[in-house]
């Protein structure tokens, strides 16, 4: 593999020659499913569950032991912007505090355009819609020049363990 490769993945080739005889046949199967899953396995999984926790396919290693990382879609509504949070329901069960969560983002619309929510601090940001976590809560800070959401979502990931 090429060292100027963005991704150093494993890449899964698209084609393989397998042997007719019978020996070198379960030879060349046993290599083939060993490239196919570490292939899939060195890849993020792509699941985006709404309200329910899917892994991420990310390895994380702290004191050499591996954790992983789970994430959770949400949708926002007007509604929450209004009382100013969403409940994230990420329970004990996770042992999750503010400090595990690795990655979170959003999107919102006016009912015209796309934007960003950022993932940011407890103060606002001019002409910017943010949030924070708390190890119960999504809190929204909507500056007053933000556009006016009609409806989003946000996704959350986190570290199962630390």
């Amino acid at each position: 593999m090429s060292s100027n490769v963005v991704n150093q993945v494993a890449y899964l080739r698209t084609s393989r020659e397998f042997p007719p005889d019978l020996q070198q046949l379960c030879v060349e199967v046993t290599k083939s499913y060993i490239d196919t899953s570490n292939a899939v396995n060195s890849r993020i999984i792509g699941i985006f569950p709404r309200n329910r926790p899917a892994i991420t396919g990310e390895s994380w290693f702290f004191n050499n032991q591996r954790q992983q990382t789970l994430r959770q879609d949400y949708a926002v509504t007007p509604s929450d912007i209004v009382t100013g949070f969403i409940n994230h329901n990420i329970n004990g069960n996770f042992g999750i505090t503010p400090s595990n969560f690795t990655r979170c983002w959003g999107s919102f619309t006016d009912g015209t355009n796309g934007y960003g929510f950022i993932w940011a601090t407890n103060g606002p940001i001019p002409n910017q819609s943010t949030f924070y976590l708390t190890s119960t809560q999504i809190v929204f800070v909507i500056d007053a020049g933000s556009p006016v959401l009609t409806s989003g979502r946000i996704t959350l990931e986190w570290l199962s363990a630390v």
